[in-house]
């Protein structure tokens, strides 16, 4: 099983989420970078994605509004058998 982690502490951005799952994926340069394209990709493949969330909170807050959209994407994924999904609260590290 493939897995894409996904930290919140590191993913500032809508394209920083996209750049996760591209960077193990491969989706190809026609991959629209949006929640579509990306329900898509998942449900295409043969076996299950393994997706590890740390921060979940973080990435929530980095999302604003697009974290609903994801998080409700993910959970009908996973309903469907295209994912796996665990998520670990942890507090973000310091940065000094």
């Amino acid at each position: 099983m493939q897995y894409v982690f996904l930290d919140g502490a590191r993913i500032l951005t809508n394209n920083d989420l996209h750049a996760a799952f591209a960077e193990v994926l491969a989706p190809g340069e026609d991959y629209g970078k949006n929640l579509d394209a990306l329900h898509d990709v998942l449900t295409d493949r043969v076996e299950p994605l393994g997706i590890v969330i740390v921060n979940e909170a973080l990435l929530r807050e980095h999302l604003g509004r697009r974290a609903n959209g994801f998080f409700r994407l993910l959970r009908d994924l996973q309903e469907d058998g295209a994912v796996r999904v665990a998520a670990v609260s942890l507090d973000a590290p310091e940065v000094k």
